[in-house]
């Protein structure tokens, strides 16, 4: 395996709380030094990297590739060249695929296609219930054994407590999170976007806020009853951003971690105002108070993670009527970029809270060994940044499949120009290079 030397970056590494312009040595794939003037002769290939930041490959812990069941709107090729153009290293993706990734034989065919096609690393979520049917649990252990990262029926809420309650217990052997989808389906019931302003001028009936804030309630106190490890996933109200701050308060507190997603830290229902189905989420986007509390929360570590919930969908299905079309919208290659020029570059949220949030918060999480960190003798996974050009988001030149991006047409600071995984350079300006798979 090729040697690879990164030199003269703005190296910014939370995981050992490091900001400085060095070099970085990249040997058997794995980081081997970090120095003022390592020596050019010790690497077989270089790169330049003065004027970019040098971070810790990105980790996105919610993503779906689709695969397999749905290869005509993601593939485990095509999302994890995404992956890479967005500075992504590490994907997780979720179980809600056809069939359902309930299985050992489901995760192992995760596995070899992501062997075979990837050019990320993939760490696979299984089901906490058979076929996402929230009545009957999983055999986590054999799950887990066979490579499940943690257990998630993300797109389906689990609704029956008992059910949720067992599945934490069982869980809590492995040591890993449940990840919820946190939503009373009786209360979003035939809703499409949040219940609000926005839906009283369009006439769509709105989801209310209480149905996540309810749901995430229930699921502090199991976790809290059970010992277990619990992670909500895209928060997206301000009445939820509560009960996660009180739960992790308490005097013996529980083991909460959760989630914000790009487009809820940067969009509010009025994206919505026209029937605009890439604007189509779940949860939906809220108000700008909610968006602001999610603001907050991710500053004072209330959310811990930035995830994209990449949610890609084939063109004929966003064509759909407002009430008609799925939901869901695509991320990866953005959200760094959107983050950095909408809330870093104007100084609202700190650049290392973002990317401990991309990098290392997510991987302790879920117990990535040397990822999301570049401390010797972790994994050769990096990201580096331009924070200067500046582009216009066009997904018609994505690598995803898909282009239902909400953020088409603006203009963004903040893109990935190299990424490496592995100490092997996968994304060079825009391109995936050749023999990286």
């Amino acid at each position: 395996m090729a040697s690879l030397l990164i030199r003269g970056g703005r190296i910014l590494d939370p995981s050992q709380n490091m900001d400085r312009v060095a070099d970085l040595l990249i040997e058997d794939g794995r980081v081997t030094a970090i120095g003022d003037t390592i020596d050019a002769q010790r690497a077989e290939q270089s790169i330049d990297a003065r004027g970019l930041l040098v971070t810790p490959g990105l980790v996105d812990m919610h993503v779906h590739l689709r695969e397999p069941g749905r290869e005509d709107a993601e593939t485990i090729k095509s999302g994890t060249r995404a992956a890479v153009a967005g500075g992504v290293t590490s994907v997780v993706p979720m179980a809600n695929t056809t069939p359902v990734i309930d299985s050992q034989s489901g995760v192992n065919h995760i596995l070899q296609i992501s062997q075979r096609d990837g050019v990320a690393r993939v760490h696979p979520i299984a089901a906490v219930t058979m076929g996402q049917k929230g009545e009957e649990i999983c055999e986590f252990g054999d799950l887990y054994n066979s490579g499940a990262v943690a257990f998630s029926d993300d797109g389906k809420a689990i609704m029956n407590a008992e059910i949720m309650r067992r599945a934490l217990q069982y869980v809590s052997m492995f040591n890993v999170p449940i990840l919820t989808h946190a939503e009373d389906c009786d209360l979003a019931a035939g809703g499409h976007i949040h219940e609000g302003h926005v839906a009283t001028l369009t006439g769509l009936k709105g989801i209310p806020s209480c149905a996540e804030a309810i749901q995430i309630a229930r699921d502090i106190e199991l976790t809290d009853f059970t010992h277990a490890k619990l992670h909500v996933q895209h928060v997206s109200s301000q009445y939820s951003v509560q009960l996660l701050r009180a739960g992790k308060n308490r005097k013996e507190k529980a083991d909460i971690t959760a989630e914000v997603s790009p487009h809820h830290l940067v969009l509010t229902e009025q994206a919505c105002l026209h029937f605009d189905t890439y604007a189509k989420m779940s949860p939906p986007l809220r108000a700008e108070a909610d968006r602001q509390s999610l603001v907050e929360a991710l500053k004072d570590g209330t959310i811990e993670i930035i995830a994209t919930d990449h949610a890609p969908h084939t063109q004929i299905e966003k064509d759909l009527p407002f009430i008609d079309a799925p939901n869901g919208v695509i991320g990866m290659e953005t959200a760094f970029p959107v983050i950095y020029t909408k809330l870093i570059a104007p100084g609202t949220v700190p650049l290392d809270t973002v990317i401990r949030a991309m990098t290392f918060a997510p991987a302790q999480r879920l117990q990535l060994d040397g990822i999301g960190t570049l401390a010797p003798g972790s994994h050769g996974d990096v990201a580096l940044f331009d924070l200067e050009t500046e582009k216009t988001v066009d997904p018609k030149k994505f690598h995803s499949k898909a282009v239902n991006c909400p953020f088409n047409g603006w203009n963004l600071k903040g893109w990935p120009v190299y990424t490496v995984v592995g100490g092997q350079l996968v994304y060079d300006h825009g391109t995936i290079v050749p023999d990286a798979s």
